[in-house]
């Protein structure tokens, strides 16, 4: 399948989204109309630009408010698309979209308005160009793509067709059985956009709110699947009205676009071998399926000398032990459980050039996997760059790609004859540190910018295969953070990632820390947090102090045992319950160089959330701690 981009999706002037759009591999381009007007040269500039870029003008757009107005309007029309046809030979591209009409004064005689599309798919046809007609989910009278198919039927001209959004019809909640019965070659084109699922005017979240396919929540499969199943061959194009794009750099939202593309025609390939068409199936993007991941191996920390020996220390009143020391480099390993925490100090290297740009943080996770190799290949064939690091004689290559802030990911296959990475990168150390009984990472979150948010979502979907949850918004003291987690399909590895619009909130505070995006906290899973909380207390954890008010009302919410309560307020520890009766407890502690954190918690029954109930309290005893610090 060709793929294709309308201009309107990107932030720049019209030469620079043409330059990004070629870059990152898009076969064409839908022009805007607004794009071509603020642009200080001709249409046929543009042609011999998009001719040097190696792209086809595949769409022009909008053509507005055309049928079913008033009789005396209609030869007026005409004429402004004679008009239009006249710059579309300029740009050198043989379709245009003609949107349902939004007049007030638009009639709702059905014959009247196929009459006039007819009307203007003749005019159309003396220039060899291809009339797409498409309804606005808020058009004056046709809003449903079922409708204007109908007109189309029954204007009944060679040169008109239909033109499907995804948008326009999934935000209604239109009925899709129909696509299956329209032909491939009366589709003019296709395009495409996601959304969250948002209620609001369809007007309002269309022009703001789309997002790309995978960054929302429309099953943008079962749209497609019935479309390409009919013969469709044409480009598919994303058409994405987005104020985040709109500020995002134009080569980055590009990328992502021509990946959400492939990502939509893996999942459709899906939906169609699954209906038994696998021979359609085999014409769309099909890379390697995602491996199965299980669990983080091991994070890793970006330090100097300093901060390195201040966080082992911490590592070590967690519980950690000294475990090794790599065999060429200046980087350490801590371990506890089945937790791997690395340190890595070593001059002229990744981690160090991390550490310069955003001081001690985290700049590597890396995930276990059956098929390290099978990994690496669905991510390049997903545009990842594929990252080489120093190897040192007698260690084990491990394959890793960048994530969206230039942190790495690594993807750790099981033991390679016989022994561990640590095995052979690392010489063992004999002194241990009593444990306080923690396990595994039960997940991680990482605080990003507010506009990078999809960006992230659509990784995580795409080269690895993770779900998403649905969004959380949380109270902090100084605003709102939004919380949204990607995980494996077992959930053994959990990821929430967090942002906030607000400038003063724990997440921007993090953000600017961090110049960019950042680990906020890690948690520990433990089989009895009470022990483990004492025992951190007596090796000198620093613990967040949780407002004994919290604890009255939590004997107002819940049916707990007085006594209980009073254990978890003096361990500080929080609470909570899902509806199946699922218990979570945690605890966190105070933050590193104020900037991340560390929580134990312990999981009862079924309980598969965070305590996200928990988080406002959680944040109004950090900034009543920062403030009396003075931070």
């Amino acid at each position: 399948m060709k793929h294709s981009i309308a201009t309107v999706s990107l932030s720049g002037t019209l030469p620079e989204k043409l330059e990004a759009i070629a870059a990152a591999g898009f076969d064409g381009v839908e022009i805007f109309e607004n794009d071509l007007l603020y642009f200080d040269g001709t249409p046929a500039t543009v042609r011999r630009m998009c001719a040097d870029l190696g792209l086809e003008i595949m769409l022009f757009q909008p053509f507005r408010d055309f049928e079913g107005g008033p009789r005396e309007r209609l030869a007026r029309n005409l004429d402004r698309a004679e008009r239009k046809f006249d710059l579309m030979q300029e740009l050198g591209t043989d379709r245009i979209l003609v949107c349902s009409s939004v007049a007030a004064d638009t009639s709702q005689d059905d014959a009247l308005i196929a009459d006039d599309l007819r009307q203007l798919a003749e005019r159309a046809a003396r220039r060899d160009i291809l009339v797409g007609y498409e309804a606005l989910a808020w058009g004056r009278h046709v809003y449903s793509y079922q409708h204007a198919w109908r007109l189309v039927q029954q204007a009944d001209h060679p040169n008109l067709g239909i033109i499907l959004d995804s948008f326009h019809t999934l935000a209604i909640k239109d009925d899709l059985s129909l696509l299956a019965q329209i032909p491939g070659d009366k589709i003019v084109f296709v395009q495409l956009a996601d959304a969250p699922l948002l209620n609001m005017d369809v007007m309002e979240w269309s022009r703001h709110f789309r997002s790309f396919p995978g960054q929302g929540d429309f099953e943008l499969g079962a749209f497609l699947a019935p479309i390409i199943a009919s013969g469709y061959r044409g480009p598919l194009s994303l058409e994405v009205f987005n104020d985040g794009f709109r500020a995002a750099p134009t080569r980055l939202t590009a990328i992502d676009g021509l990946r959400s593309l492939r990502y939509l025609e893996e999942v459709t390939a899906r939906t169609l071998r699954a209906e038994g068409a696998s021979a359609v199936a085999d014409s769309l993007f099909s890379p390697p399926p995602a491996a199965d991941y299980q669990g983080v191996e091991f994070l890793e920390f970006a330090v100097d000398d300093d901060s390195g020996a201040r966080l082992g220390k911490l590592l070590q009143q967690f519980g950690f032990s000294r475990a090794g020391q790599h065999k060429s480099k200046d980087v350490t390993l801590y371990q506890q459980g089945d937790i791997n925490l690395i340190l890595n100090a070593e001059p002229d290297s990744f981690a160090h050039a991390f550490y310069v740009s955003h001081g001690p943080s985290l700049c590597a996770a890396a995930f276990r996997t059956d098929d390290a190799q099978q990994a690496l290949t669905r991510a390049k064939l997903y545009g990842c760059k594929p990252f080489e690091s120093r190897v040192g004689p007698n260690e084990r290559h491990i394959p890793a790609v960048r994530a969206p802030d230039g942190s790495l990911q690594y993807l750790v296959a099981a033991n390679v004859d016989g022994a561990s990475i640590y095995q052979s990168d690392f010489d063992a150390c004999t002194a241990t540190t009593p444990g306080l009984g923690l396990t595994a990472l039960d997940h991680f979150a990482i605080g990003l910018p507010a506009e990078t948010m999809d960006n992230w979502i659509l990784h995580f979907r795409a080269i690895f295969g993770f779900a998403t949850e649905h969004e959380w918004t949380l109270p902090d003291p100084y605003g709102l953070m939004k919380s949204r987690v990607v995980r494996s399909a077992n959930n053994s590895i959990r990821i929430p990632l967090n942002i906030s619009e607000n400038r003063n909130t724990a997440i921007a505070r993090s953000v600017s820390t961090y110049k960019g995006s950042g680990l906020q906290h890690i948690a520990f899973a433990s089989d009895d947090i009470f022990a483990a909380v004492v025992q951190a207390r007596a090796n000198g954890v620093p613990l967040l102090d949780i407002p004994d008010n919290y604890y009255d009302d939590l004997l107002a919410r819940f049916s707990l045992d007085d006594d209980f309560v009073a254990r978890l307020q003096q361990h500080n520890v929080l609470y909570d319950r899902d509806a199946a009766g699922g218990e979570f407890l945690h605890v966190y502690s105070a933050p590193f160089d104020e900037r991340f954190f560390f929580e134990i918690v312990q999981r009862l029954g079924s309980y598969d959330q965070y305590g996200a109930a928990n988080a406002p309290v959680r944040l109004a005893a950090q900034a009543q701690r920062r403030n009396r610090q003075g931070g």
